[in-house]
This record gives C-alpha cells, structure tokens and sequence, in this order.
C-alpha cells in the first residue's frame, strides 16, 4: 500500500500542478496523454492513441459598459471574441426570447431562461428539447453577442458560480456571462447602449485517447474508463486526476497476473469538453464491438479524502455483481452507492453492457461545491484510497476471468 500510495502521490502532482491545465486542445492536455502512454507502456500494456480534431481557446478576458458604468464580466468557453456596440436588449422567459427585438443588439439573458446551462447543440448523448429550442431561437435572434446573468447549476455545471449559459464551439455568437446581481442591474439599462468586448479566439487543435491493452489480442475484454481532461481553469484532482491515476496502479497490478480475458484500459479524452469527442470517437471505433466488453468499469471523482469510496452496478448478471461485491468488500472504505449517469460509464450502459461506476460517497457534494473549479485540488484526495481502489479493481479483474463466455 504504500508503494501504490506513493506512486498515486507522484501522479497527481504531474497532472494538477505541473501541467498548466488538461483541457481538450491545450499542450497539457497532450502532455498529459503522452505521458500516459509511455506509463502504461512501461507497465507492458499495448498501447495505440487514436486522434480527433479540436478546438483550441485563449481568453484575455472581458468588459462591459453601458454609459459610466462598468460590469464584472466573464468570457463564456469556446465563445468568439467580439468588440460590439448596440442598444440593450433584455430576455428573462422563453415567451420574452420569442418576443425580444435582438437583432443587431447586445441581448441579456436572465431569470428563467439563465437558470440551467444549456447543452451544447451538437452534443450527442444528452439533449433536451427545451435547450434546443432555446439555442434556435437565439441563433434566430441575430443579436451582436449574448451576456447571461447566472447563478448555480450543479446538476450540470459543477460548483462554478457563476456558470457559463453556452460552452458550445458549436454556437457562434459571442458569448459572455455575469453574476446574477450583476445582471439584475444590467437589466434594467433595457434599451441604453451598451459596449462589449470579450478578447478570445479559437484555433484547430488536435487531441486523443490512450487504449492500452493486455491479454488476448481478440475476442471478449474488461473496459476500465477514466477521463483524463479536465475543464479550463481547474486542477481537476478528484475530477479526474484521481481517475487516472487509479487507471495506471491497476496497470501496475496487473503487470505480473498473465490475463486469459483481455483487459483495456482508456485514458478517455473529451468528457470534461463540449463535443465530447474521445467518448464520440469510442463509440464509432466500437460500435460492432461493445457485444465483447464482459464488464465496463468508469472511474470518475474517486479518492476523496474525507469520505468512502463508492461503487454502483448497472445492468450486471448476479455472476459478475457477485464477484464485484466480494471483490471490493475485501479492502477497507468501500460501500454500494447509488447509480447516477453523469460520466463516462453511460456509454456501457446505452450499449447495453454491464458496468460498473466507482466515485466518493460524496458525490453528489463534491459535485455541486468543488467540481470544474481552482478547489479541486489534490489535497483533496487520499493517495491511500487510491490505493486501495486499484486493489479492488485487479481482483474485479482476476474475478472475471473464468467468465469471458458470459452475455
């Protein structure tokens, strides 16, 4: 354990302080997958990176005025820069959205319709109607640039306050976002001129996953997922340094056991990002293939410090969850959570395979307060149960390998 603790230690120093940041389409971002592979080399994995093209965004901030008064302004991700001058327009309710005179003005979306972080157009695998309709009628709109007075959305933005409405490379008009109180008096300057500028740009960017594999070289496998990105500005040590890390003590684990069911492990690239583009081109590779994956395993948002590891089953015939249950009831701070969706292990469970999610009891916490901000830093997490999950994890693995004829 203290070997595995120290190599944990050693990992989430490399990714959260001597990176400058694991988002998709950054340098660290390919530092981070480069260094991966060459780790999971090293442990005897065979190890292929599969690339996808990106963005790529810089941001020098923003600033808004309206007469002699000056608003605390943010740049919303991926937005266009834009330097802008118009009448103010104000929309707080859809009904307001489909009514408002935008064209050629600055629009300030607020109230209701700035109440959840609307999902991106092109996002694939979760898209609600209502957010559809919203980003169509704001394209209809034709305003200059949007700003968005925003609060809190755990559900999808994590503990950022405030929120950015649109992260979208996909939506081009530039975007910007405030505080709610900033925006209450924003909006009631309805119909002054205003004066926008949001100093950004993207640029084409290339990024990838890492599969390193070990064992057979076809047929019947064990996925283990854990993103390795993590959102702009953020260390990402639970989200999902941790992750990864955990990923390569298996590894380490694994190096000496000879495996008759294949093992797979993939530093997934894109699930902190807009387009989700690692997940997308894992799908596409896979598609005639996620009939072999006998378990998928996602590691996301374990190791907290303070709290139990949890682990949740999804679709898993009693042979498997048996052995998934003796398997981490043998290692101290391990409990049967509950199921939740929001990472990378729903791509198992929308292709019908069993899975296994493993994340900190306090999820749902560390989520609302900590998640994609500058606090999610490796203080928070136990190298220790680190630790102890990788141990779990290679007994899941020497588990299930009588079982490689299971459906």
């Amino acid at each position: 354990m203290s070997e595995l603790a120290q190599s944990a230690t050693g990992y989430l120093e490399f990714l959260c302080r001597q990176l400058p940041g694991r988002c998709v389409g950054t340098p660290g971002n390919k530092v981070a997958t480069d260094w991966f592979a060459k780790a999971a080399a090293a442990f005897g994995f065979r190890v292929e990176t599969p690339g996808f093209d990106c963005l790529g965004w810089e941001q020098a901030g923003a600033e808004l005025s309206s007469l002699d008064r000056s608003f605390a302004v943010l740049p919303s991700p991926y937005s266009l820069g834009c330097d802008v001058r118009g009448e103010l327009a104000v929309a707080g309710t859809f009904e307001e959205l489909q009514q408002a005179e935008a064209e050629g003005r600055v629009l300030l979306v607020h109230g209701k319709l700035a109440r959840q972080q609307l999902m991106p157009k092109r996002f694939p695998f979760y898209n609600p109607e209502e957010h559809q309709q919203i980003i169509s009628w704001l394209e209809l709109k034709r305003p200059l640039a949007i700003v968005a007075a925003t609060g809190r959305d755990p559900d999808l933005a994590g503990g950022i306050c405030p929120f950015p409405l649109i992260e979208d490379g996909d939506f081009d008009i530039p975007c910007a976002h405030m505080t709610q109180a900033e925006g209450l008096d924003l909006s009631r300057r309805a119909g002054q001129s205003v004066e926008l500028k949001i100093r950004a740009r993207r640029s084409p960017a290339r990024g990838c996953n890492v599969q390193a594999s070990k064992g057979p070289l076809d047929g019947r496998r064990v996925v283990v997922f854990a993103h390795i990105d993590a959102k702009l500005g953020t260390p990402g040590a639970l989200d999902n340094a941790a992750g990864v890390a955990a990923l390569l003590l298996l590894a380490e684990l694994l190096q000496p056991i000879s495996l008759a069911l294949a093992v797979e492990l993939v530093a997934m690239n894109g699930e902190d990002y807009y387009s989700a583009p690692g997940e997308q081109l894992y799908v596409q590779q896979n598609q005639e293939r996620f009939g072999e994956i006998v378990l998928g395993i996602n590691v996301d948002g374990a190791g907290d410090r303070h709290g139990d590891t949890a682990f949740s089953l999804y679709g898993c015939p009693p042979e498997i969850a048996g052995i998934v249950r003796q398997s981490f009831g043998g290692w101290p701070g391990m409990i049967e959570g509950e199921a939740w969706y929001q990472s990378d292990h729903s791509l198992f469970v929308m292709h019908h395979r069993p899975a296994l999610a493993a994340t900190s009891a306090r999820f749902t916490e560390l989520w609302s307060v900590i998640a994609h901000t500058e606090l999610d830093v490796p203080e928070l997490v136990s190298p220790d149960k680190l630790g102890y999950l990788a141990l779990a994890l290679r007994d899941v693995v020497v588990g299930l390998q009588g079982l490689g004829s299971i459906a």
